[in-house]
Order: C-alpha cells, then structure tokens, then sequence
C-alpha cells in the first residue's frame, strides 16, 4: 500500500468520472466561470454580475443592487446546503433541482444566458446524484409552462418546477 493513498471523503469522486473527477461543492465562482468560459468568446461581459435592472416579458428580475447579498445567500443556502448533490429519495431529488434552478433564474445574475447556466447547474446536480445530464426538449416545446414555473417560484411556489423536473427525470409528458 503506497504511504500516498487517500481514503475516506477526500478520496470519493463524482458518479460517472471513473475516479477522474474528485466529488465537490460548487460554488458561485464555477458558475461565473462557466458563464465566462461559454460566452467569453462572444460577450466582453461574460462571467461578470450584471450591474443594471433587467426585465423579460414584463417580468422584472431582481434588482442589481441586490445581486452581491443575493447570489451570497444563493451560495449558502442552495449551493452549500444542496453540493455536491446526494438526495436520498425521488422527492429530494426534484425538491433540490427545482429550487435551486427557479431561486438561479431569478436572481437572474447576467445579462444573457441565466436559463441555460441554470440547465447546466441543474445536469452538475443531477451528475452528481448518480443521473446524468438531463433532457430539457419538452421544456423547450412547452416554454409557457417554464415561465409560468418561474413566476410561481417567485411567490415562493416551487411546485410547478418540481412537476417540470419530473417530467424531465421521468421522461413523461406534464400531464402524466
């Protein structure tokens, strides 16, 4: 036995790595930089905090002087409670994925492309979990169901979410 060998916690790796990946917490900092690496080419904004107020279809995000407290308390309260993600039952494991995706989206922390870091935040959990990578398609076919998912998150209603990630985990429609 090599003097060098690591057991226990700091030895476990992420499901699916084949012992590559060492298992983690994510951070606010992965997800900037994940925003960065993504549009960085494109954006000279990318992986920065927006610094003014952003609405879509009417509806108004959190404000930018609230990011620096919000995505703090997003880091402590879902990040470092839910990563790396370990849900004991189907239920926790929709519960997890769901809050964490509608409290992401509306803090709505960069100009562009907050749905699909939240998408991707969503498959590192789900990953994580033992899933994989989710398919998001009926999401994408069914946008008005999403929108509605994260109105209702915004009156702190994560139900319709949780339905939406049913259905992605289970394969099934919204109806089923």
């Amino acid at each position: 036995m090599s003097r060098y060998k690591v057991v226990g916690s700091a030895a476990e790796s992420e499901p699916g790595s084949n012992g590559l990946v060492l298992r983690n917490r994510l951070s606010l900092s992965d997800m900037i930089g994940w925003h960065r690496q993504w549009l960085g080419s494109v954006y000279s904004w990318a992986g920065k905090v927006r610094t003014f107020n952003l609405s879509k279809q009417g509806f108004a995000f959190a404000s930018a002087h609230l990011l620096p407290d919000l995505l703090k308390s997003f880091e402590s309260e879902y990040l470092d409670r839910l990563t790396p993600f370990n849900p004991d039952s189907m239920g926790a494991l929709v519960r997890g994925l769901a809050e964490v995706h509608v409290e992401f989206v509306l803090i709505h922390p960069f100009r562009e492309g907050n749905g699909r870091i939240a998408r991707l935040l969503a498959d590192v959990m789900a990953c994580q979990a033992g899933i994989g990578p989710l398919d998001y398609s009926e999401w994408d076919r069914q946008r008005d169901l999403y929108f509605s998912a994260i109105r209702a998150g915004a009156v702190l209603n994560v139900t319709p979410m949780e339905v939406l990630f049913r259905q992605v985990l289970t394969g099934g429609s919204v109806d089923s």
